[in-house]
């Protein structure tokens, strides 16, 4: 019934990688199960035979999915069912989109799926670096004309040794933390964060990675040859007219090339200088050709072409770029903090034409962020949201939430920053970071993460170090001439061969994201391209410490506080008291929030509060609570209770103690009538705290000067056979009933 075909690919450290086809959605042009342990995913590819008309791009659509059900759970969404994709579910989709997408014909304009499903979860098997590869081998057993294959994997530093696909639970350990894509050849894709590595590490992974890669590869040629899809469609989606190219060609490249040359660092007027030299070119056309109509579509698309190339040629020939930069310059930068004056932190970060509003908002555990998917149930105390609206660069556009750009974007500046942030010990804050593009010419990203490392700064949060990023671009031709680009514009990114975005402090890299466009780069202008933004992100540095040199010493003073306090874990019922009853009272008397969590076999007491009174107060109470009595201290305690043969002192919050009638004053007392009164406070000493019972007795006395000729108390004795007994303690009289009380 099934012809199944399977290949199997062995890991370094001998965990096997399972492909197969022929049982699962035959119906679908490609499909296949990759599996790995326990995680199997299900990719399937459909590809239209006819064209997209009225297009220019290739329309491919990447979509992972997670099934709960791969799990054994059930969605915690209203509708207990899957419904639009999560953001982690985005930020796979778009580690497979950009891995796939350069591989394609830029002609070939077939609509084209694919479909990536978690059927089965592997707690120990991260199913993001199965991805490309399923995506791959489904593209690789069908006749679209897919130029791969290509495959993916993450590589991790762990103690010192570079691991491919590490099981999850080693990944906490990992200092480095890499997904990386490529074919045989070349490698296409990077994303991943890391503990502030160097250069050389960087490298380094990426040679580990691509080894194993080409190793993937060579197995998806095997699957392909045996399923019989060696040979691939032929289409022919773009009709070509080679004389109207020669003819743009002739009249219209050496103008384009004068507005390069110019140098403006104002898009629009770069923008405005070459359509004027298209606008003028079709109307001679229209002109000298009355009656002939004319193809402005192919018109256009050659005249961008040349558009390209001229752009490409000046950086290559004349080391000149489109703003007149020097190839390693960084645009003009301007930083402010404390910009906006509500907000818990802010800052403007402008790059040339590029800016960023940033925001930093404290807020307390109830804050939390709830992550639901297939592979993780927990909180997120650390989230940054990046919005590019379309003023930003001049465009009409709806505001309909973020698409998978500024997702993507926004978990690259998330990635860069959190390795920076206090650890949870030190930092009882949930913190949101928003970025606001207001103008957009290139690396908007990298803004988001001067700006919220600013914003930071600007809030009081102890970071452990700035962080800045730059986004790196290259130019290359068949002759081997290439450029490295810091600081790339808008343009530059459209018109090179790689967006390398770099992020990190002056001791190291934090996270880096790499896009790939063509085939051939070497580890040697990685190597020089990793220096240059290493230079560029010193300057960067630079720059931001101009605004503020270090964090601010304290919140700003409409910013909530917030304490936590390390506690025994059997002193959490203490604070909570029963029912809740002394928590609440903390709270209700202090008029602050207090929340308690058990974890790493201690408790965490964390108190927020609008105002320093209140924070006091309850750290007070909350520290008196857990705090060890030590023999020999003084307490200001308050009287609770009188009895006849003394009373009894809380000098600790939550402890009471006995003052007998004896130790209250040096003079003998014969009643407690009139010496004491409930609520009043006295200061007294913990004389001893029985060893067996736990219960303590306090002295006033003893913090009184003894007067003259009073005697010394008298030595304890004890008399043979367990009879009457004194000490030097002074006990006084007290009535037979109460001797064994305190």
């Amino acid at each position: 019934m099934f012809n199944i075909i399977t290949k199997t690919i062995t890991l370094p450290d001998g965990r096997t990688i399972t492909i197969e086809t022929g049982k699962l959605a035959r119906q679908a042009d490609g499909a296949v199960v990759v599996r790995m342990g326990n995680t199997m995913l299900l990719a399937t590819v459909v590809s239209n035979p006819e064209p997209k008309l009225g297009i220019d791009f290739l329309p491919l659509s990447v979509d992972y999915q997670e099934k709960f059900a791969s799990a054994g759970r059930i969605p915690g969404s209203f509708q207990k069912r899957e419904g639009r994709l999560s953001d982690h579910e985005i930020l796979v989709s778009r580690l497979v989109d950009r891995a796939l997408r350069p591989m394609f014909p830029e002609d070939f304009h077939s609509d084209t799926q694919v479909n990536i499903f978690l059927i089965s979860a592997d707690a120990e098997v991260l199913p993001d670096a199965l991805a490309a590869l399923a995506a791959s081998a489904a593209l690789m057993i069908t006749d679209v004309p897919f130029g791969g294959p290509i495959s993916e994997v993450r590589v991790a530093k762990i103690n010192g040794q570079y691991l491919i696909n590490p099981p999850t639970s080693l990944l906490k350990e990992a200092s480095l933390d890499l997904i990386v894509a490529a074919s045989a050849k070349d490698i296409c894709m990077v994303e991943g964060e890391m503990n502030e590595a160097s250069e050389q590490e960087v490298v380094e992974a990426l040679k580990v990675a691509h080894e194993v890669i080409k190793m993937q590869c060579a197995v998806q040629k095997e699957l392909e040859a045996a399923c019989g899809k060696t040979e691939k469609r032929t289409f022919e989606h773009v009709t070509h007219d080679e004389a109207l190219r020669e003819q743009v060609r002739v009249a219209c490249y050496d103008k384009i090339y004068a507005v390069a040359q110019q140098g403006s660092d104002n898009k629009n007027v770069r923008k405005d200088g070459f359509k004027g030299v298209l606008k003028a070119y079709l109307e001679q056309l229209k002109a000298e050709n009355p009656e002939t109509a004319i193809n402005e579509g192919l018109v256009k698309r050659y005249y961008h072409d040349l558009e390209w190339e001229a752009s490409r040629r000046l950086v290559l020939d004349e080391r000149k770029r489109l703003d007149s930069r020097q190839l390693d310059q960084i645009r003009p930068i301007a930083c402010e903090v404390d910009f906006l004056p509500n907000p818990h932190g802010s800052a403007l970060f402008t790059r040339g034409e590029t800016q960023s509003l940033t925001t930093v908002t404290l807020g307390t555990k109830l804050d939390e962020q709830i992550i639901d998917t297939t592979m993780y149930y927990g909180m997120n105390r650390f989230m940054l949201h990046y919005n590019f609206p379309g003023f930003s660069t001049g465009e009409v556009k709806p505001n309909r939430g973020p698409g998978r750009r500024e997702i993507g974007h926004g978990n690259l500046a998330h990635r860069s920053i959190k390795k920076i942030l206090p650890a949870d010990a030190d930092n009882p804050y949930t913190i949101r970071i928003v970025s606001d593009i207001l103008e957009s010419n290139g690396s908007s990203s990298m803004a988001t993460v001067c700006a919220g490392t600013l914003a930071l700064m600007d809030a009081g949060i102890k970071i452990k170090a700035p962080v800045a990023g730059i986004a790196m671009g290259l130019i290359t031709d068949n002759t081997g001439k290439y450029a490295v680009l810091s600081d790339i514009l808008g343009d530059e990114d459209h018109l090179g061969d790689m967006d390398f975005k770099v992020t990190g402090t002056e001791k190291g890299i934090t996270a880096c994201q790499m896009d790939m466009k063509v085939d051939g780069l070497s580890y040697d202008v990685l190597v020089e391209a990793l220096d240059q933004a290493r230079r560029g992100r010193l300057h960067i540095l630079g720059e931001m410490k101009k605004a503020i040199a270090a964090t601010r010493d304290d919140l700003k003073p409409h910013a909530p506080r917030a304490v936590t306090i390390k506690i025994p874990q059997d002193q959490i019922g203490a604070i909570i008291g029963p029912g809740g009853k002394i928590v609440q009272e903390i709270q209700r008397s202090s008029g602050a929030t207090v929340n308690i969590e058990e974890k790493e076999n201690a408790g965490f007491v964390t108190i927020f509060a609008t105002n320093k009174e209140s924070m006091d107060k309850a750290i007070g109470r909350v520290k008196g609570i857990v705090a060890i009595p030590e023999e020999g201290e003084t307490y200001e305690g308050v009287v609770k209770t009188i009895q006849p043969f003394g009373a009894f002192v809380e000098f600790m919050p939550g402890k009471d103690g006995l003052l007998h009638i004896s130790e209250i004053k040096w003079e003998r007392l014969e009643t407690m009538d009139g010496i004491l009164q409930v609520g009043e406070t006295i200061k007294v000493k913990l004389v001893e705290v029985d060893k067996k019972t736990g219960k303590y007795r306090l002295s006033a006395k003893a913090l009184l000067p003894r007067p003259e000729g009073m005697p010394e108390p008298q030595p304890r004795r004890e008399r043979e056979g367990g009879g009457e007994r004194r000490d030097d303690r002074n006990r006084g009289d007290r009535p037979e009933g109460n001797r064994n009380r305190y």
